[in-house]
């Protein structure tokens, strides 16, 4: 249905913009007399475009915050390097403090905020801006949230240039959009929430890096060093066994790795174990539905992405009986640069598993959790490695994952590691929804400061 508005020649004159979306009654707003209202560039300290630069992952440099690097409001871990000078690095250092803002992405990402909470040697990439409010009128905590509200977000969108497959807010429309001054005791409210949240995550890590390192040490993977020759043999017996021609199959580290496993442990094979190991549906999504879906993006080094699920309906979840995730079920991403990385599901909610997500239930009595971890360390990523096939997309076939040899170790040591990273998850969530609450007490606020918000 067509929305018509009526605007004057003023306020486009105003604004320098002539688009109709611009002008689209959801992003337009009247400021209330609560408080004033002023844009963004008015109470900054510092804008700045980051490096335009090629990265690398051979740790050559500096670690180089990306876009895909922002997440719930916070700047995570950055993956790729920039090999720059010494005096470059000193110009884009980010300091604690520092909001990043995504300028370049697609329509739906645009926009995308983040606030960096550590002391870290990293710079940031040319597509992100780092910007440093004057906290004597927004604190930077504040700022962050405004911008990852449903009002901050539609203005930031209002703003996007479009091209193909992307939208562009440059640092100059950046700095045109407009934020409530609110006073500083209820910004400090606000930031009290977001260092809390910060905390919680924090503290998630590091009940995830327990679990981690206590798996390594049990298993012996902590003094485990791997044979990476380039220079190695095989037998025509293996090939005509394994069906497979292609040489980095028979690298001498799988075979390190399996045969320290089963001269220290107890091994199974995942397929002597698993009552179920197969791939999801592609399934039609429904914006409201009832039924969670999970994909491969929603599976991480980790945790899933519980508030990110997709979303069906019942009749779908009901139509595909084959792709139902249940509490304590194996997820593994299945196509493309991250195959092979494993989450537990532990959730009661009902979920369907996508086609590019493998399900694996256990039959026996062995903590899910634990195993999940395993597939998450060498064990599973150096079996994925030697199982992969495909040469221009990777793919881990349910055949393939059920020759995945993993150790079972002692009962409680198991329920042990399991038991830390679900704590990491319940932290993960604490920290998740104290993010929340910030977001919805600067909605209310926004509500007081503006008429015919939406």
């Amino acid at each position: 249905m067509a929305v018509l508005n009526k605007i004057t020649l003023f306020d486009t004159f105003k604004e320098n913009r002539w688009a109709a979306e611009f002008f689209n009654p959801k992003y337009v707003f009247a400021p209330t007399k609560k408080y004033k209202w002023v844009r963004i560039g008015s109470i900054l300290k510092k804008c700045q475009y980051g490096l335009s630069i090629s990265m690398n992952e051979d740790n050559h440099g500096y670690p180089i915050f990306r876009m895909n690097e922002i997440d719930n409001c916070f700047l995570t871990v950055a993956k790729k390097y920039a090999n720059i000078s010494f005096k470059e690095f000193k110009e884009y250092k980010l300091e604690i403090d520092d909001v990043i803002f995504n300028r370049t992405n697609s329509f739906e990402f645009v926009g995308r905020t983040g606030i960096l909470k550590e002391d870290t040697d990293s710079v940031f990439a040319s597509y992100l801006v780092r910007i440093n409010p004057d906290k004597q009128y927004i604190l930077p905590e504040f700022l962050t949230i405004y911008l990852n509200t449903p009002f901050g977000i539609g203005q930031t969108k209002r703003r996007a240039m479009h091209s193909i497959n992307q939208a562009n807010v440059s640092a100059a429309e950046l700095k045109r959009i407009f934020i409530p001054l609110i006073d500083i005791p209820t910004q400090e409210d606000i930031a009290e929430l977001v260092n809390n949240s910060f905390n919680l995550k924090k503290e998630s890590e590091k009940l995830y890096n327990q679990a981690t390192e206590l798996l390594e040490q049990e298993l012996g993977l902590d003094k485990f060093n791997l044979n990476e020759s380039l220079n190695y043999t095989s037998t025509f017996f293996d090939i005509i066994n394994s069906h497979r021609i292609d040489a980095q199959h028979y690298k001498p580290k799988f075979a390190q790795l399996i045969h320290h496993l089963k001269n220290h442990f107890k091994c199974v094979r995942i397929g002597t174990i698993a009552s179920y190991n197969q791939r999801g549906v592609q399934p039609i999504y429904v914006e409201d539905g009832d039924i969670n879906v999970i994909t491969s993006q929603h599976i991480t080094n980790t945790h899933l992405k519980y508030d990110e699920f997709e979303k069906t309906s019942n009749d779908e979840f009901l139509t595909h009986p084959e792709a139902n995730v249940k509490l304590g079920d194996i997820l593994i991403y299945t196509t493309g640069a991250y195959i092979g990385t494993t989450n537990p599901y532990l959730s009661n909610e009902k979920a369907l598993a996508s086609n590019h997500v493998n399900i694996l239930k256990i039959k026996e009595n062995i903590d899910t959790t634990y195993l999940a971890l395993v597939l998450n360390t060498t064990i599973g990523k150096l079996q994925t490695e030697k199982y992969q096939r495909g040469s221009a997309q990777a793919e881990l076939y349910p055949n393939d994952i059920a020759k995945f040899i993993v150790p079972i170790i002692d009962e409680m040591k198991m329920e042990k590691i399991g038991n830390l990273v679900k704590e990491s998850l319940t932290k993960l969530n604490e920290a998740k929804q104290l993010i929340q609450q910030a977001k919805s007490k600067v909605e209310k606020l926004i509500e007081q400061a503006a008429k015919h918000y939406e």
